[in-house]
């Protein structure tokens, strides 16, 4: 296990210097107000005698409650909750064959990072694990300039034009009337809006499945979304779609313990990322890139530009160009992930849009949302989100400027300054824009390229498992369930058989419904008042891709067998056996899993050699859904455990989440509802006497299955 041993020198170094700060015997440390004023008495305000009324004149009670009521600012639109962490990026080989991006081009440099995750819908006090987008945001701190790669952990959007992400984050949120229910999708104002926008249906699978509710944020991808473009030297412009490819594979909870990790821990993908970090266990991604040449644009069985679509892996390829490592926590959570603004238009020299109009439209909202929300257009004088570049302009002034400009030019051009700045040449890193070629007249209108809603929708319910099939299903019956409207459902069982009519009659089932005949047309969709309505109905195309394993998790070759962070949780009592515990704890951590010991009570507990083990949770604190897997060690607490009600819906919580459980005795599971299937095949791993190597080894490679899906029911 690498644990604190893999901590970095740097980490330990900023570990001692935290415990220097908070040392006292510096004058430095006296306390002051904001201007450096030493303060004698922060107890007490100034009064006119000892019980008599405040002072006015108390202005170290003013500053400092004063500062108290302006501490919040107004949390992001969406992606209000969220983590980051600090790391860096180094690329594999010079990309200068196709883009001229510095950070991209020398092996031996590793660029600094700042990467933010977040929910979408909730505020910043809601849950981490509520079925929801996860926001994947990079800060590069290049020489060229702060280049943002924003993007999310599914490759599709809602919604084609930015026009209507006023209207979707609108329906997604809480209701006005009642500001209910939080961080959820499952309310009629949502699937209202989502009936009445067939575009919107290839995201809604994503949004259904298990994607949207990942065991972790170190294992799940990232997508760029839009569709971008790589600038060469020589001016040569090649698309490209970016991936975030984990290392540790993807991942994810079922949706029984998503809620109720929502309970138990609301923090939970906070947590696991922060103690990874702190434990030395950096996460790591691998940058991936589909590049297209630009002569090929048009040469597909989708457009493009359209943020609904994926270019499945089996038409391109993903080429693998550097890897990202995150290796540090902020120092302040405020200070760098609350205020860290990221903007899909930051961007350097070898990067450059394409016409997507949702990203067009995005190019404009972060700017403006960051004003509102960070207070000036000085936002970027804030650290975490300073560049590392040199910057010269004749930009002044404004709310909290920090940079100090001396002399009296700021403006261009100039003579009285000898013309500093000076505008930068190509060949010196100057900034263009791809000189793409424009003819056409100015329409609020839509390509007819763009009118096909369902055929990806259809290949990823078909690329995924009958077990991930089950979950989407399960989660449309959940979200569908949930609403008031029955003509909305109706809708929605409408649209949804146009992607597979398996899909929408099992929901249908569940809903205790039936499939319309046919869906209702869309009103006004993507058209203006006058327009031909006709032109613009969805279109059902068929794709020749029929299925690709790159959609499914279960699938994919990203599912890595690898143990490494996983949490084992170690069911005790008094009497436990030492040497079992011993045993499974270092060829678990060999792994790089992280063991709990679980106990009815904190402190210690007496092992069967009569010495004392400490107890890392009791059963109060402790609940299945925190843990991968499960393993309950021999010894005389076989008797207490089995007669333990606690101890058996752990147990038996376990069983219903597929996790693995391993025990030294079957016993243990007579009261489980699943004592009549002690069965490896279904991931229940039991000891023989002497046969202990075995047995952990055995226990190991059932963790690397990581669930065992087959004790589901089919739906």
């Amino acid at each position: 296990m690498k644990n604190v041993k893999k901590h970095s020198q740097d980490s330990e170094n900023r570990k001692q210097q935290d415990l220097e700060i908070n040392k006292s015997d510096a004058t430095d440390q006296l306390m002051t107000t904001d201007q450096g004023l030493k303060i004698n008495d922060d107890n007490n305000s100034l009064k006119a005698g000892e019980r008599g009324p405040s002072l006015l004149e108390d202005f170290i009670l003013r500053e400092k409650i004063t500062h108290f009521d302006h501490e919040r600012i107004p949390e992001r639109i969406v992606h209000a909750r969220g983590s980051a962490a600090h790391g860096y990026f180094q690329v594999y080989e010079s990309m200068e064959k196709y883009t001229k991006a510095g950070f991209l081009q020398d092996p031996s440099i590793k660029t600094p990072v700042f990467t933010r995750f977040s929910t979408v819908a909730g505020s910043r006090g809601s849950t981490d694990l509520a079925r929801d987008i996860r926001g994947f945001a990079v800060k590069f701190y290049t020489e060229q300039g702060n280049y943002d790669l924003v993007g999310n952990n599914v490759p599709v959007f809602f919604i084609q034009d930015a026009m209507k992400f006023p209207d979707l984050v609108h329906a997604v949120k809480p209701e006005p009337n009642n500001e209910m229910p939080q961080a959820a999708s499952a309310h009629d104002t949502f699937w209202d809006f989502i009936s009445l926008m067939p575009e919107t249906m290839h995201t809604i699978m994503w949004v259904m499945s298990d994607r949207a509710i990942p065991r972790s944020l170190r294992m799940m991808e990232g997508f760029g979304v839009h569709t971008f473009r790589f600038i060469n030297k020589n001016n040569e412009s090649h698309f490209v779609k970016f991936h975030w490819k984990p290392k540790l594979g993807t991942h994810a909870v079922v949706w029984d313990e998503a809620q109720k990790i929502s309970g138990k821990n609301s923090d939970f993908h906070r947590q696991d990322l922060w103690e990874a970090i702190e434990n030395g266990d950096y996460p790591e991604w691998e940058l991936g890139v589909q590049i297209i040449p630009e002569a090929d644009e048009h040469k597909f069985e989708f457009d493009l530009l359209d943020p609904t679509k994926i270019v499945p892996e089996e038409t391109v390829p993903i080429t693998i160009i550097g890897k990202m490592v995150l290796n540090r926590n902020p120092d302040n959570f405020f200070a760098e992930t609350e205020q860290v603004a990221f903007h899909p238009g930051h961007i350097v020299p070898g990067i450059d849009f394409t016409n997507d109009p949702l990203l067009q439209g995005r190019l404009f909202s972060y700017t403006d949302t960051q004003l509102s929300r960070l207070g000036s257009p000085n936002f970027h004088e804030i650290p975490i989100n300073r560049t590392i570049a040199p910057m010269f302009n004749n930009q002044r002034d404004g709310h909290m400027r920090q940079e100090i400009n001396v002399g009296r030019i700021s403006y261009h051009p100039n003579s009285l300054g000898g013309g500093c700045p000076f505008q930068a040449k190509i060949d010196e890193g100057g900034f263009t824009s791809f000189n793409e070629r424009i003819d056409a007249q100015k329409v609020r209108d839509r390509s007819e390229s763009f009118s096909d809603h369902f055929s990806q929708a259809t290949l990823f319910f078909n690329s995924q498992t009958q077990t991930e099939k089950n979950h989407i299903i399960n989660a449309l019956r959940f979200e569908l369930g949930k609403l008031e409207t029955p003509a909305i459902q109706n809708r929605m069982l409408g649209l949804l058989s146009q992607i597979d009519k398996t899909l929408a009659e099992k929901v249908a089932q569940g809903l205790g419904l039936k499939v319309p005949s046919s869906p209702d047309k869309p009103m006004n969709h993507g058209v203006g008042a006058d327009a031909d309505q006709h032109k613009y109905e969805p279109k059902k195309v068929t794709q020749s891709l029929k299925s690709s394993d790159a959609l499914s998790m279960l699938k994919n070759k990203t599912l890595s067998k690898t143990i490494a962070t996983r949490q084992v949780a170690f069911i005790c009592s008094e009497g436990v056996d030492r040497a079992a515990i011993n045993g499974m704890k270092a060829a678990l951590e060999k792994e790089g899993a992280s063991i709990k010991i679980i106990a009815p009570h904190l402190g210690t507990i007496k092992t069967s050699d009569g010495s004392e083990i400490k107890v890392d949770q009791s059963f109060l604190i402790a609940s299945s859904v925190l843990f991968d897997a499960v393993y309950i060690p021999d010894g005389k607490n076989t008797k207490f455990l089995n007669s333990n009600s606690v101890v058996i819906e752990f147990i038996n919580e376990a069983y219903k989440h597929c996790k693995v459980i391993g025990a030294d005795k079957s016993e243990i599971f007579i009261k489980t509802n699943f004592n009549e299937k002690l069965d490896a095949e279904q991931g229940i791993i039991l000891n023989a006497d002497s046969q202990d190597k075995t047995f952990r080894i055995s226990f190991i490679d059932a963790m690397g299955e990581h669930r065992f899906w087959n004790r589901e029911e089919e739906v």
